[in-house]
């Protein structure tokens, strides 16, 4: 409490009583009358004066204190008068002796200050214990406004918001200046004080109360990450938090319970009354550790009653766990500091073993002889055991448990360390699974994690004990190899690997075979760092891919190279789809066989890469998939090719139809036709002048989704070609139930007529003859010399593709040698 009162009459002005606090800077004033306390006007009444006019703090102020003065007795303890500051919703106790005479004033930021908050503040954060959605009010809001809006929300402080996006703070300790020194009904802007001091919402409560001690101020803004002002803080706050800390109450019941064990039986029974509520298991020993007490938490968390257990050493609890070394530590502990604290596994009567943490307290006697042993203990077992999965969701992968990317990194930082220390090698190798989209896409995600953690179980079972594999994400994994005495073991180990993987896979009803490729990097020869050592083996890996898949391949300097270029050749090309710059369609012709008239064209994309000229397909539409660019690409194809639909239109020809291919993953992605429809609206196309070339893989295992796009396509208008027919599953009976109408045989078949082998002839003339069945018109790819077309005669195909017929030009050339010679457009497909 603080022993100084400020004290005035019933009829001192209220001004003057303001001013007294003010230049004291005390929070209350005790109204005397024949020597006794009759009221008290604090910093809270002062929301309550009228600032709209000057009498209002003329007035006496027996007109506005508040009473009767609330009182405690000065033998109530701090913790009392907390609860009484809770329960009555005070501010301000007149602390009164044994005669009921003013000995003093409480406040709660005394209790906030003095009341050992400090294991509480250390331990909490600033947002467990702000005042949520502070009052704020506009700069230019007049004095008595807010002072009747700060009452009428029962808030002691608010923030100013100014134009310019400052902020400033008005409480009631300011309110009381402004009693002393009325200011006039005054637009709170200019009287507001600034800067707002501010703290994070995450910070511990400890250092707001030093902040708060530091600025001499009773109220700090809270900001959030997004830096924005979300509560307020004060002494209060801490305070009603601190309330709900029960562990600090039981250490304070334990610190009286062991003066009361020193001075009288009467207020050990008041201890055990305490302990016996507590959630925290309590054991009493004598001095040779033979139990004497315990609370009923004990009971709880142990299974063992009071009866079972008296008499007889903590003994009974024990696990088996620890050796006789750890328990000798203890007490040697215990015996040096008197008193030891950490973890132990303890049994329940149950059997069950359980985590505790322990804190175990020799208690003197008044000779300073050990007279008792006090030990509590909590059950943390839960406690550690998410811990255990936080610690899981970092470091290691949730579908394989294998470790992820983030412990590889630590072990193989530690690896490097212990083979430069002992001169050894060590090696990584980057696997990628060769096929595993394919299997992802055609037979669901639920089978490619199966996958997955069978691939995890064959390459766990190939390496040695030692060896770290992990998983860095999608198909990709990473095997350490330590303490290699010759580099040859790491080829014999990769072989082994790809062995294993590449054996048959069934899962369920599905089987299949996928294989992998690996890449290799040896330390020190390849690289001397962790992230190195990954790169290299990743670019070996990558080689490995580009040279044949389901093998193997060592880091050598120039893959560096390669892959360096490969990643420039990846941002051109995103650049350019972003942009559209390089990127221009070509168009070939497909021609009629019977009367050699121009039928459609198909869109085929070329790139211009600023430095390195034409690119071919075969090398960045690849790329395109392996980036993830293919679907914006594909977008970026559509908007070209309509807007030169478009063009053609302009300039007075009469456009054919064009085909544009669809990738696989284009075709699947949701809005596919919301997005065609709006581009063919963008340019006023009708939408038969659009048709849509896919392969055979795209549709397989998923005709029913298929067919809903297809149909979908169909209905809109644009025609749907399969394209390279015959080089794929070609799965026949399917096209009877999908909305198709071209199929365009493929190039190896049209080539095939030139040479002596029948095959090709064969497979031509049963599909042709299907196709014809079933309505369907036939596109003979790749048709490059006479002989072709004329042993073409003899087959049902409709239409001719190829260089004999017209090679793929941009699109002036293209209006100039076909669509102005055009004399009819062949009906459409």
């Amino acid at each position: 409490m603080q022993t100084g009162i400020l004290c005035c009459s019933p009829e001192t002005p209220l001004c003057e009583a303001a001013e007294r606090m003010a230049q004291r800077r005390f929070s209350s004033i005790l109204v005397i009358q024949d020597n006794q306390p009759v009221g008290i006007w604090t910093e809270r009444d002062a929301l309550a004066v009228d600032f709209s006019t000057l009498e209002a703090v003329r007035i006496p102020i027996s007109q506005v204190m508040s009473h009767p003065v609330q009182c405690l007795p000065a033998t109530a303890t701090v913790g009392e008068a907390a609860i009484q500051f809770s329960a009555r919703g005070m501010r301000h106790f007149l602390i009164t002796d044994a005669q009921g005479s003013p000995v003093g004033i409480l406040s709660q930021t005394d209790v906030a200050l003095n009341q050992g908050l400090e294991p509480y503040l250390r331990l909490r954060e600033v947002h467990s214990a702000m005042r949520h959605g502070p009052l704020v009010l506009a700069s230019d809001q007049l004095l008595s406004d807010a002072t009747a809006q700060m009452r009428r929300t029962h808030r002691d402080a608010a923030v100013v918001a100014y134009p310019d996006e400052t902020l400033g703070i008005l409480t009631e300790r300011d309110m009381v200046r402004f009693v002393a020194h009325h200011p006039g009904n005054t637009p709170i802007g200019e009287l507001a004080s600034q800067p707002l001091l501010t703290i994070g919402t995450h910070d511990l409560l400890i250092r707001a109360r030093d902040k708060l001690l530091d600025h001499r101020v009773r109220h700090l803004a809270v900001r959030d990450s997004a830096d924005q002002v979300v509560g307020l803080l004060g002494f209060g706050d801490m305070l009603a938090g601190a309330e709900q800390h029960h562990l600090k109450d039981l250490r304070a019941a334990l610190e009286q319970r062991d003066r009361a064990l020193a001075q009288s039986r009467q207020n050990l029974q008041l201890a055990e009354r305490v302990i016996e509520s507590s959630l925290e298991g309590i054991i009493i020993t004598d001095a040779q550790s033979r139990i004497e007490f315990t609370n009923p938490a004990f009971t709880y968390l142990t299974g063992y009653s009071r009866e079972e257990v008296l008499g007889r050493t903590p003994q009974v609890l024990s696990s088996g766990r620890h050796d006789k070394a750890f328990y000798d530590r203890m007490w040697e502990t215990l015996q040096a500091n008197g008193y030891w604290r950490g973890e132990i596994w303890n049994r329940r009567k149950s059997g069950e073993l359980y985590l505790e943490l322990l804190t175990i307290t020799a208690i003197r006697d008044e000779r300073g002889s050990i007279s008792n042993y006090a030990g509590l203990f909590t059950d943390i077992t839960h406690i550690r055991e998410n811990e255990e999965q936080v610690k899981q969701l970092a470091y290691y992968d949730p579908l394989t448990r294998l470790p992820n990317r983030r412990l590889l990194e630590d072990r193989l930082s530690l690896a490097i360390r212990h083979a430069h220390r002992n001169e050894q090698f060590l090696a990584v190798l980057f696997l990628d699974l060769d096929h595993f989209k394919q299997v992802n896409d055609t037979l669901g995600h639920a089978i490619g994690d199966e996958l997955l953690l069978l691939v995890t179980e064959r390459l766990r079972a190939s390496l040695r004990e030692d060896d770290t594999l992990a998983r860095l994400g999608g198909d990709e994994f990473i095997a350490l190899l330590p303490d290699l005495e010759d580099i040859s073991e790491v080829s014999q180990v990769a072989r082994r690997l790809i062995d294993a993987i590449s054996a048959p896979c069934r899962i369920g009803s599905h089987e299949f075979r996928v294989g992998c490729s690996v890449g290799i990097s040896v330390y020190p020869d390849d690289a001397t760092d962790a992230e190195a050592l990954v790169r290299s083996a990743d670019a070996a890996m990558y080689r490995a891919k580009q040279e044949g898949r389901n093998t193997y391949r060592l880091y050598t300097m120039e893959m560096d190279v390669q892959s360096h270029n490969v990643l420039a050749l990846e941002t051109a090309l995103r650049n350019a789809v972003d942009s559209g710059d390089g990127l221009e369609m070509h168009y070939q012709p497909l021609i009629d066989r019977d009367t050699g008239k121009l039928h459609s064209a198909e869109a085929l994309l070329r790139w211009h890469h600023p430095e390195r000229g034409i690119i071919s397909p075969a090398e960045f539409i690849p790329l395109a998939e392996r980036s993830g660019l293919i679907v914006p690409l594909g977008e970026r194809i559509l908007d070209l090719v309509c807007r030169q639909l478009r063009d053609w239109q302009r300039c007075g020809a009469e456009p054919v139809p064009v085909a544009v291919n669809l990738s696989t993953r284009q075709f699947w992605q949701d809005g596919l036709l919301a997005f065609i429809e709006a581009t063919l609206a963008d340019y006023g196309l009708d939408p038969g002048l659009l048709g849509f070339e896919l392969t055979e893989s795209t549709l397989i295992d998923k005709e029913g989704r298929a067919r809903q796009t297809l149909e979908a396509l169909r209905t809109l208008g644009c025609h749907i070609a399969i394209d390279d027919f015959g080089t794929g599953y070609s799965a026949l009976s399917y096209l009877q139930e999908l909305p198709v109408s071209v199929l365009k045989i493929d190039r190896s078949f049209i080539q095939a007529l030139s040479t002596e082998s029948r095959q090709g002839g064969a497979i031509l003339a049963a599909v042709s003859g299907l196709a014809r069945e079933l309505g369907l018109k036939v596109v003979a790819e790749g048709v490059e010399t006479e002989g072709q077309r004329q042993a073409l005669a003899q087959y049902q195909v409709d239409l001719l593709q190829g260089y004999l017929t017209g090679r793929p030009v941009n699109a002036e050339t293209f209006l100039q040698q076909h669509l102005n010679l055009a004399e009819a457009r062949a009906p459409r497909v």
